[in-house]
């Protein structure tokens, strides 16, 4: 089988393991280890006998519920097949202007989508600005070219940056706002961050309609096989995406799903007080190991850089310990020497940075 460019190929791991999918310890997708919420379970039963029927295709009671919980009209939200499907609609509309500003290392879906539809790419390389900080390398970028082209062109980011964990502030790409013709914030791990820590634009959507601000379900919830995001944007642009897509592109369970964990206090609470000591652990077990160095990260996963292949530790950790880790050769600014690993329970965390540790120690010896 060909090496997956997305973490949670379970069937590939298994393979190269030699062993059942569920054996596999999976550390390379980053979605919480608490779900799915028995909200979301309980929801998705009492759902199976409108199986028969098409879903609402105006999504009204889950717009409603989108739109109670982040305090915007339901018409400024449009449901998606995860937050996937939502990109590719953004994509089309970033190939209209002249060129769209990336920010990099980045998720290799924004290269699939922008591809996709031939639209010009500016790449903005964040690591090789001093403590990653945004305004810094992509200032730069402005500066080098001409500044006034940019009124005719795009920037796409996600923040918490996927795969470095950087939380960047509403502050540091509030300028862009007004320097942009469109701007894309792709929040997917935002939903991590606790509500006093968050940095999310979407309380500024109706100030500016050039911004857009997509969001994942998936990740925080545990419910990536239901495959459900959802963007939030100027009512406007969001009526001409939805004459570019299929009709019913969100399921019923998905639908009923989404409705249920959005009120579920308890699960987000429980997620929030789970992360911060569940990630300091990892880290901390992982910056103690000979051979790694990592950075601080806002979101449920870690970037860590190695001296020894990253495929190599993939591959070994696979064959003698049935855990995957996500490889980062489909970040080219990062290839073969970088892996991120997302944030697990407290005994699983532990039992990767046993592994690690003998795999490095042998590789040493």
């Amino acid at each position: 089988m060909r090496q997956p460019a997305h973490g949670g190929n379970l069937a590939w791991a298994a393979a190269i393991a030699g062993c059942l999918p569920d054996a596999i310890v999976d550390f390379s997708a980053s979605i919480s280890p608490l779900g799915p919420p028995n909200s979301a379970i309980a929801a998705i039963q009492s759902q199976m006998g409108n199986l028969r029927h098409y879903p609402n295709p105006d999504y009204s009671d889950l717009r409603l519920a989108l739109g109670n919980f982040h305090q915007v009209p339901p018409e400024w939200i449009l449901p998606g097949n995860g937050s996937a499907e939502l990109l590719t609609l953004a994509g089309k509309e970033l190939a209209e202007l002249a060129a769209t500003v990336l920010i990099t290392p980045a998720f290799g879906d924004y290269y699939r989508t922008l591809a996709a539809y031939n639209a010009q790419v500016l790449e903005c390389n964040l690591l090789s600005a001093e403590n990653r900080v945004l305004g810094a390398e992509l200032q730069q970028l402005l500066n080098t070219q001409n500044s006034a082209l940019f009124t005719n062109c795009a920037l796409l980011l996600n923040n918490p940056h996927n795969p470095t964990g950087k939380l960047f502030t509403r502050e540091e790409v509030l300028p862009y706002l007004q320097q942009f013709a469109l701007v894309v914030v792709d929040e997917a791990f935002m939903d991590f961050v606790p509500p006093d820590e968050e940095q999310s634009l979407i309380g500024l959507v109706q100030e500016y309609e050039n911004l857009v601000v997509l969001r994942s379900l998936t990740k925080f919830y545990s419910l990536p096989g239901l495959r459900l995001g959802y963007a939030i944007a100027h009512p406007d642009r969001l009526r001409k995406w939805q004459l570019w897509r299929d009709p019913w592109p969100v399921n019923t369970l998905a639908a009923a799903a989404a409705v249920a964990v959005l009120q579920d206090e308890e699960f987000q609470q429980q997620t929030w007080q789970w992360l911060a000591p569940a990630r300091q652990q990892l880290f901390q077990g992982l910056a103690s190991t000979p051979g790694l160095t990592l950075q601080q990260a806002a979101a449920n996963f870690l970037l860590v850089e190695t001296e020894q292949s990253s495929l190599q530790l993939q591959q070994q950790l696979l064959q003698h310990h049935q855990i995957l880790i996500r490889d980062c050769l489909s970040f080219k600014e990062l290839g073969d020497r970088f892996f991120r690993v997302a944030v697990r329970t407290n005994s699983d965390n532990q039992r990767l940075i046993t592994a690690l540790n003998l795999v490095l120690r042998t590789g040493r010896d």
